[in-house]
């Protein structure tokens, strides 16, 4: 019986920052790996696409960042549920427009200048975006907000109902306890 031992050179950490993570010597083969069958994308295909993503997408916490910051954050907030649902709460200073209505009531609502950041119920719910692709073929600068009144609700960010304001405790799987940001 032959044995054959695995020796793995390893180069010597720069002198700041940690040393580049590598494969422990029993790493699965790109083959067998369900992760690596499909090998990444190239660091430049992948810089155009995350570059894109977020050119279509904001995140909860930096929208509300944005809009806790400045009276005019630069973008227009829109609520694409329906009236039931915006009643039951949504984003302070939201602009409601149910997806449905978009083409026959965006124009007299929105300003084409300014862009419109979209939100739904959450993740389960695409009607985000097809409320942006809606405004989008009309003509206006469009993201989606990611999570929607779902996420924006769980992070503890304030809500708007027929009795006023509300604000629920932030659910700890969605933003940190006890601090201001998550550092993403």
């Amino acid at each position: 019986m032959t044995t054959h031992s695995r020796t793995r050179v390893q180069a010597p950490a720069p002198a700041s920052g940690p040393a580049p993570a590598q494969a422990p010597a029993h790493a699965l083969s790109a083959a067998d790996s369900p992760v690596l069958r499909v090998p990444p994308a190239s660091p430049g295909e992948a810089v155009a696409y995350f570059g894109a993503s977020l050119a279509f997408h904001a995140d909860v916490s930096d929208v509300a960042a944005a809009l806790a910051a400045d009276d005019v954050p630069g973008f227009v907030v829109l609520d694409s549920r329906s009236t039931e649902s915006w009643d039951q709460g949504h984003i302070p200073g939201a602009v409601h427009l149910p997806t449905a209505l978009i083409a026959e009531q965006a124009e007299p609502l929105l300003d084409k200048a300014v862009p419109v950041v979209t939100y739904c119920w959450g993740p389960g719910c695409n009607g985000a975006t097809r409320a942006a692709l809606a405004l989008a073929g009309l003509g206006y600068q469009v993201k989606e907000m990611l999570g929607g009144i779902e996420y924006w609700i769980r992070e503890g960010f304030e809500i708007e109902t027929a009795q006023g304001l509300e604000r629920h405790a932030a659910d700890p799987l969605t933003a940190p306890v006890g601090a201001a940001a998550c550092g993403c």
